[in-house]
C-alpha cells in the first residue's frame, strides 16, 4: 500500500465535521484518498469500487437515509457490523452509545469516540493508526508470498489484525442475529438454523482464540532473539 493508495473512507452526514476531518488530514502532512459518504447505504454501493484501508463512521449517516421513510430503520450497531466486513471502523457517537457497540469494540475491528470535546484529532489520529496496520499487514503478504525476506517484527500484531477483522466481522454479525433472535421470542429462526448460528459463533471464538497464542508465541520468540 502505497501512500496514494491511502484510503479512508468517510461516512457522515454532518458536512461541518465531514470538512473538519479533512482539513485535520491535511494538517497532518500525510497524504490519503478520502471518499465521503452520506449514509451508510450510499457508502456500501462506493465500496464495490473503493476498498478502504479504514472507516469513519458518524453516528448522523445512520440515520440518513435516502427517503425519509427509511430514516432511523437500522440501528447503530448492525450498521457497524456490516461495515466491519469491509475494514476497520471507527464510530464517532453520543457518549452512550458505546455501550451498544462493547461486543464489536472488546474484539478489536472498533474504535469509538465519543462526541463531545476536541474528538477530531483523536479520531484522526485513531484512523491513521488503523492505516498504518493495514500497511504492515500487506508487507507481511507480500512477505509470506514471495521467498527470500524475513518475517517483520511486529508479525504478531499483523496475525492478529489480519486474521482478526474478518473474523470479527463473522462473529459479530452472528451475534447481531442471535440478539434479534431473542428479541423476537425466537419467531425469525427455526431450531436448526439457531443452532448453526450458535455453531457459528462458537466456532469464531475459538479461531480468535487460537489466533491470539499464535501471535503471542510470535511475540514472545521473537523478543527472547532480540535478547540474546
Amino acid at each position: 500500500m502505497t501512500s496514494l493508495e491511502r484510503v479512508i473512507f468517510l461516512v457522515s452526514a454532518d458536512a461541518a465535521l465531514t470538512q473538519q476531518l479533512i482539513s485535520e488530514f491535511m494538517a497532518s502532512g500525510e497524504r490519503y484518498q478520502l471518499p465521503l459518504g452520506v449514509n451508510v447505504a450510499q457508502a456500501r454501493k462506493a465500496f464495490r469500487h473503493v476498498r478502504p484501508a479504514a472507516i469513519l463512521l458518524d453516528e448522523s449517516a445512520v440515520y440518513a437515509s435516502e427517503t425519509s421513510d427509511e430514516r432511523g430503520s437500522e440501528p447503530l450497531e448492525s450498521a457497524v457490523g456490516l461495515l466491519t466486513e469491509v475494514a476497520p471502523v471507527v464510530v464517532v457517537a453520543a457518549p452512550e452509545r458505546q455501550e451498544d457497540l462493547a461486543y464489536l469494540i472488546s474484539c478489536g475491528a472498533v474504535d469509538f469516540v465519543a462526541r463531545v470535546g476536541h474528538f477530531v484529532p483523536v479520531a484522526v489520529g485513531l484512523l491513521e493508526r488503523r492505516v498504518r496496520l493495514a500497511e504492515q499487514a500487506e508487507q507481511a503478504q507480500n512477505v509470506l508470498g514471495f521467498p527470500g525476506p524475513e518475517l517483520p517484527n511486529d508479525f504478531g500484531e499483523i496475525l492478529r489484525h489480519e486474521v482478526n477483522n474478518p473474523l470479527t466481522g463473522i462473529l459479530g454479525n452472528a451475534e447481531l442475529l442471535l440478539a434479534d433472535w431473542k428479541k423476537n421470542n425466537g419467531d425469525r429462526l427455526p431450531p436448526a438454523a439457531l443452532q448453526r448460528l450458535q455453531t457459528i459463533a462458537e466456532l469464531a471464538v475459538r479461531l480468535r482464540e487460537t489466533i491470539r497464542r499464535l501471535s503471542n508465541v510470535w511475540d514472545s520468540r521473537h523478543d527472547h532473539a532480540r535478547s540474546v
